[in-house]
């Protein structure tokens, strides 16, 4: 891929993700879901992460919220990270788990808990 959108995704999501994550990502040796992967970068990394209407914590505040509101533990986890890279403490995430917890029920408040919790253990937070 080569749109404008596409180039700036790329940069933004192996600065945040990483290289490793992204490599992997694009690295399916089928090629079976490249696909996704071009899709997910141009668009929710390209044409709206690097959007100017927020800052990245604000996303990142955002994304916790919904992901774990949704019980999508392993993206939840990915941007648990990307949001501390963003700025965004952990007595932040805390405090968006217990509204998530409150709002959208105790089990997604629980896993999204258990989930940052180990994601904190691996980066020795």
């Amino acid at each position: 891929m080569t749109t404008e959108n596409f180039k700036k995704g790329l940069a933004l999501r192996t600065e945040l993700a990483g290289k490793e994550y992204v490599d992997k990502a694009f690295s399916d040796p089928n090629d079976y879901s490249v696909p996704l992967h071009e899709l997910l970068t141009e668009y929710c990394w390209g044409a709206v992460w690097s959007r100017p209407g927020l800052d990245r914590r604000s996303r990142s505040i955002l994304n916790l919220g919904m992901l774990s509101a949704l019980n999508r533990s392993e993206e939840f986890a990915g941007h648990v990270k990307i949001a501390l890279k963003n700025g965004v403490t952990k007595d932040e995430i805390r405090e968006c788990l217990l509204q998530v917890a409150v709002y959208c029920g105790m089990p997604a408040g629980v896993t999204a808990f258990r989930v940052a919790r180990k994601v904190f253990e691996e980066l020795g937070v």
